[in-house]
């Protein structure tokens, strides 16, 4: 008896887990919805004009429909990580109404600096490799800054350009912290997009945030204690 309820504790567990994360990935999933309609119309575009076409209302609607429902994602991992357990749709929409301001002025800078990149990226594409390679790797860099920035913004009560300062700074200040979101979110996307894209909508956000987050958390607590 002992063991079949050890078991059955064990599964009670995994489903309240998978739970979480599924329904509040699906409010994450939900908020992009108008984003991710345009970007799989993206696929089917005949020519560059009609790529213009849908590019410009998705750059203009990611600062204010992705920013702040990724921030809000993230704000959930963060309960998850501290055990800070609360309703799950009342606290996604929560954090949702809570940081939008900021997130969205994260979401004005970061989507700039995307687009800027993004450009760079195809200008040099079949021109020079090597500009190619470095852009490459400053999305990378860009990609871990923004991700940071969820985390910052979910964490710590600060001005919006102290955010950035400390979001910037925790980017470059710590290799291990950099590697470890590179590696698992690049793993988890490409599995997503390539292997399982039914994941996508259930389960991608909620992961690449709570493991973000968790190694952001560790290297939080870490300077804390070097410090103390």
């Amino acid at each position: 008896m002992g063991k079949r309820a050890g078991v059955m504790d064990g599964m009670y567990a995994v489903s309240e887990w998978i739970a979480k994360f599924s329904l509040t990935n699906l409010a994450w999933f939900g908020m992009n919805l108008p984003i991710v309609l345009l970007a799989l119309s993206l696929l089917d575009a005949g020519n560059s004009g009609e790529v213009m076409v849908l590019l410009v209302p998705i750059i203009l609607l990611t600062p204010f429909v992705f920013f702040p429902a990724t921030t809000a994602l993230f704000a959930k991992a963060r309960e998850w990580v501290r055990r800070d357990f609360m309703g799950e749709t009342k606290s996604y929409w929560r954090y949702y109404k809570e940081n939008y301001r900021q997130s969205a002025y994260g979401g004005l800078v970061f989507t700039l600096l995307w687009t800027i990149v993004a450009l760079d990226i195809y200008y040099f594409l079949e021109t020079n490799t090597l500009m190619v390679g470095i852009f490459l790797v400053t999305a990378i860099v860009l990609y871990v800054f923004t991700v940071n920035f969820f985390s910052t913004i979910v964490h710590v009560a600060l001005p919006f350009r102290k955010l950035m300062k400390r979001s910037f700074v925790i980017t470059l200040g710590s290799p291990l912290l950099f590697g470890t979101i590179a590696v698992t979110s690049g793993f988890l996307l490409m599995i997503s997009v390539y292997m399982f894209p039914v994941i996508i909508p259930v389960f991608t956000g909620s992961l690449v945030a709570f493991l973000s987050f968790s190694a952001y958390f560790r290297f939080i607590l870490a300077v804390k204690n070097e410090e103390e």
